[in-house]
């Protein structure tokens, strides 16, 4: 028997094999499919799925023989690898002049004279493997047979690159999780280690008007109110930041059962509003069964903003909900400045601001919306938006239900 030929490339062949990360790892129904189908394709009883190591040739699947590994040195399929044409057929190998004494046609169980295979080719043209048919007794294979195998062989492949692709991904989606979690935990360092410093600020420059009005000339007490309104907004920044990276523990949160006018009161009384407002709950007062948490977030977020963006002298809000094939609908209305319609595309975009000032003469930071958006997806709805400048806007939200 003639020994195997050593491809030029052995070694950045055998490199790009291992990259795949595939060898000794779990058969697979994908894989199995592809051998069960050649074999059939060939009126052949066996087909193997081979990828030739250094010195192992392993068997990603086997159909129609109990076989996971043979030496590369007697393997039919390292001899296939090294051939120029990629391909290696042998119709009686008892009778063929290189291969009569291959100890394979003489095993006294099963002994293999037939064989047919055609090389796995990556896209560096690599050739990892083969995928191949064999047969207990002399055979013959057509054009139209090996067209097939060739056919499937570049599936095999498809396969083998899709399954590195996906563990790369994973491997990305880890460390992303690993740097979400990172933020998470350094926005809440944040929030505690600012915010008390935040407050002592507003309460000094109240504590400083208050005690040195009279010797404070007006622009030193303008001074000290853009020094309240920035601590204020700096500390509203850093809370913001805090729930965009706690909403996906937010949407993790448990269903719960709960009386949605109840939750909207909540809400409401949360807000402490001291100025003449006007809010209209929905007609039907809904027994809801979702995330409490991540819906009371969203509707705070959404009835801040009607409250804060309006300059009407009554603020006039009105909340909607119908129940539709497991979606609860949500609509909120106003009567405030309105969204130019330029913004509404990117209005959910994280950080991205209308330029409006609030009725406190603040500009959003563009957190708030950007983490209704992420909550909402999360719950399985979807979010939209419609704005009249100097009329109102609403924005309609749907979430799944149990």
């Amino acid at each position: 028997m003639i020994a195997p030929t050593i491809p030029a490339d052995d070694q950045q062949r055998i490199d790009a094999l291992r990259s795949y990360e595939i060898l000794h790892t779990e058969k697979e129904e994908a894989y199995d499919q592809i051998t069960e189908l050649a074999s059939h394709l060939t009126d052949t009883p066996i087909s193997l799925i081979s990828l030739v190591d250094k010195d192992e040739v392993w068997f990603k699947s086997s159909y129609g023989l109990d076989i996971t590994s043979s030496t590369r040195e007697v393997s039919f399929c390292g001899h296939a690898i090294g051939r120029k044409e990629q391909m290696m057929v042998l119709e009686d190998i008892r009778n063929h002049p290189d291969y009569h004494d291959h100890p394979y046609a003489h095993l006294k169980n099963n002994p293999i004279q037939f064989y047919a295979g055609v090389c796995l080719l990556d896209n560096e043209g690599h050739a990892l493997g083969t995928l191949c048919v064999l047969d207990n007794k002399p055979n013959t294979i057509s054009e139209k047979q090996i067209k097939a195998l060739q056919v499937l062989a570049k599936q095999v492949v498809k396969l083998i690159e899709l399954n590195k692709k996906n563990k790369e991904l994973n491997l990305v989606q880890s460390e992303l999780e690993e740097k979400n979690k990172d933020l998470r935990d350094f926005a809440g360092r944040v929030s505690h280690d600012m915010k008390m410093p935040l407050a002592n600020m507003i309460v000094t420059t109240d504590i400083l008007r208050s005690r040195y009005s009279g010797d404070l000339d007006e622009e030193a007490i303008k001074y000290l109110n853009y020094l309240k309104d920035s601590s204020f907004s700096l500390s509203e920044y850093i809370s913001g930041m805090l729930t965009h990276y706690e909403s996906d523990r937010i949407a993790a949160a448990r269903d719960e059962e709960f009386d949605l006018n109840h939750l909207l009161e909540d809400i409401i009384e949360l807000m402490n509003i001291d100025h003449q407002c006007e809010i209209n709950f929905p007609e039907t007062d809904y027994e809801l069964s979702c995330n409490r948490s991540a819906l009371e977030q969203i509707l705070l977020n959404l009835i801040g903003n009607s409250l804060k963006y309006n300059d009407k002298e009554t603020i006039i809000i009105n909340i909607d909900c119908k129940l539709d094939e497991g979606l609860y609908h949500f609509t909120i209305s106003d009567n405030g400045i309105g969204i130019p319609e330029d913004k509404l595309e990117s209005i959910f975009d994280l950080f991205a601001t209308v330029g409006n000032l609030d009725r406190q003469g603040r500009k959003g930071n563009g957190i708030g919306l950007s983490t209704v958006k992420k909550l909402v997806t999360k719950l399985g709805g979807t979010i939209g938006v419609d704005s009249e400048l100097g009329k109102g806007t609403t924005f309609k939200f749907s979430i799944k239900g149990n």
